[in-house]
């Protein structure tokens, strides 16, 4: 981990050099052209007697070497902010690694209390596990990256191959920054990327007008002539006016299709251009592993790269961008610059409308993974799991919580080698089962969408995790908490016998009953969950849960944490151990709150 710390510390130093330096060059730009500005004035007073050739011919001269200080002024600027952007994020970096994550998107609108796994364990939202990874710097590459939380793998090679490109993109910092980076800096973001399937979808009405395709042409030749002749005395000026309201009518006569067309790609000038960038640093890359190689493979379409038919399309949408400006408007009425543009479009659209779709999830694929790569070098001590194809094990040496700090992550193991198996855990209060039950599936996760996990080793089949930690009642849907508890239950009975494979991680089975109810239904419960041939692991208070491993020895096993009471006082070890709990706190600790037992 220290070499992690170093490594964003460093960068936090040199590009805060880099940024002290470029300020002073913009300053030293800015005061320069200050000095041209007021010698061109000076210049301009002295000259003034003469003839207005010789005073446009100096301001020429000075007009040059400023407009050539104001490009160096954008470069600088732009190197400024992109230095300033990365320090920024070295910084998020650095407290992400002390376990501060408000700086990134935990994506909140994906809590879902009706999913089988997220909300129990706290997958989206302030503080959760999406919130510790996602980098992504695209609306489609954070749509995707929770889209794998919410849905992980259960192939394979499909796991494999991802662990694969992660574990590249972990060595290759350098590309990771570059791209999130690049992907943040633009201020505004119109990413309602719907839009463009409207596009694509749009048929081509102005590329396909012969009338519209000579016009583009000739009347831009027109106008030169009539400009020619007019300079030279040999066209009326009224007849120069009337032929100006003529082109202004023709312009301007197909403008609700112009509009139409214009609706669909508003204002995404920017973001678009910004895309092309990101596909940019990933197009041609000699990526190893067979993932990216696919990827860099993606975003090339008839020997054209994505990044520059995306480039082509956010000009031809700049163009249209200015129509509703003085110089826009000139321009199209003496050379029909928006029909010109849209024609542009259209074209564009049937070069590489069907390529767009791919594109986008091309870029967005490498986003998401650029999240877990940079995850992965955020953990170089977090090992891959090995992925095995039979039904069911989970067996693993040392696995903790990826978001208890590390200095007082108590870690476990876990042992599930056949089916059906289950885990009975019982223990005191505060002593350990629901953190360790949490651990376990979100490693288990992890695993599932080709990341590394925070154990020692660890061995996966990928069933569909389903869990039931905290289940709530609802007014809304006026159910109680017994009956939302049920369904839970119910939802799972269900998918068993439809045939899935599942593993299971229950934490208090049948707590809104009354104790009686709730030993006789526990029990009933996990009888059935044997005879349908499933694995999981359930945590309870009911010690009397512990006796069903003497009924079915080769498919239960008991563990506990206990809590210790030494002279008076309450410890917590957090480390599992086998059998069944021996001491409970509840009544010690009502004696030390001073209510009578």
């Amino acid at each position: 981990m220290e070499k992690v710390y170093e490594y964003y510390k460093n960068n936090i130093e040199a590009y805060s050099r880099r940024v002290d330096g470029l300020r002073k060059k913009i300053h030293l730009l800015g005061t320069i052209r200050l000095l041209i500005v007021i010698a061109a004035v000076i210049t301009t007073w002295f000259l003034w007697s003469l003839n207005w050739q010789i005073i446009t011919g100096a301001l020429l001269l000075f007009a040059i070497p400023f407009a050539t200080l104001m490009i160096y002024h954008s470069i600088f600027s732009n190197q400024k902010a992109y230095s300033e952007a990365l320090v920024k994020l070295c910084k998020n970096e650095l407290n992400g690694l002390d376990y501060d994550f408000s700086a990134f998107d935990g994506a909140p609108e994906k809590i879902n209390s009706e999913h089988s796994f997220s909300l129990d364990l706290d997958l989206f939202g302030e503080r959760s596990f999406y919130q510790s990874i996602n980098r992504t710097v695209t609306s489609i590459g954070r749509e995707l990256l929770a889209n794998w939380f919410i849905n992980p793998l259960s192939d394979k090679n499909e796991i494999l191959k991802r662990q694969e490109a992660v574990r590249e993109l972990s060595t290759l910092s350098q590309l990771r920054q570059y791209f999130y980076v690049t992907g943040i800096l633009p201020k505004e973001k119109n990413e309602d990327l719907d839009l463009l399937d409207r596009l694509v979808n749009m048929p081509a009405y102005f590329a396909n007008n012969r009338i519209w395709k000579i016009s583009i042409w000739v009347v831009p030749v027109v106008w030169i002539c009539l400009f020619v002749l007019l300079g030279i005395n040999l066209i009326n000026p009224t007849v120069f006016g009337a032929i100006f309201v003529v082109s202004f009518l023709m312009a301007y006569a197909p403008i609700k299709k112009i509009n139409k067309i214009y609706g669909t790609v508003n204002k995404m000038e920017k973001i678009l251009a910004t895309y092309a960038q990101l596909m940019k640093s990933i197009e041609g890359d000699a990526f190893q592993s067979k993932l990216l190689s696919e990827i860099s493979r993606l975003l090339v379409h008839k020997n054209i790269t994505a990044s520059k038919a995306i480039r082509k399309l956010s000009s031809h949408i700049g163009t249209l961008d200015q129509r509703g400006t003085l110089t826009g408007v000139l321009l199209n009425i003496f050379t029909f610059r928006d029909i010109r543009a849209v024609i542009s479009i259209e074209k564009w659209n049937m070069n590489y409308g069907k390529c767009i779709k791919q594109w986008f999830n091309t870029l967005a694929q490498f986003d998401a993974l650029s999240s877990l790569g940079g995850f992965y070098f955020n953990h170089p001590d977090y090992t891959f799991p090995e992925i095995t194809d039979s039904y069911f094990k989970m067996s693993g040496k040392s696995i903790g919580h990826p978001l208890i700090p590390r200095n007082i992550c108590v870690k476990n193991d876990i042992s599930i080698d056949e089916n059906p198996f289950f885990l009975i855990i019982t223990g005191a209060n505060m002593a350990g089962k629901s953190t360790y039950l949490r651990t376990v599936g979100l490693n288990f996760l992890l695993s599932c969408i080709g990341a590394p996990v925070c154990a020692d080793k660890l061995t996966v089949y990928p069933a569909k995790l389903v869990t039931s930690l905290r289940t709530s009642d609802s007014l809304v849907s006026n159910e109680s908490y017994f009956f939302a508890e049920l369904k839970r239950l119910k939802m799972i009975i269900d998918r068993l016998q439809s045939a899935e494979e599942l593993f299971i991680i229950l934490d208090e089975i049948l707590k809104g009953t009354n104790s009686i109810d709730k030993q006789k239904g526990s029990f009933a419960l996990m009888k059935q969950l044997i005879t349908c041939d499933t694995c999981g692991i359930i945590a309870t208070h009911d010690l009397a849960l512990g006796s069903l491993e003497e009924e079915f020895p080769t498919q239960i096993k008991n563990f506990r944490f206990e809590a210790d009471i030494t002279n008076d006082e309450l410890t917590f070890s957090y480390k599992l151990r086998e059998g069944i709990a021996q001491n409970m706190n509840a009544c010690f600790l009502m004696k030390k709150m001073g209510i009578t037992v």
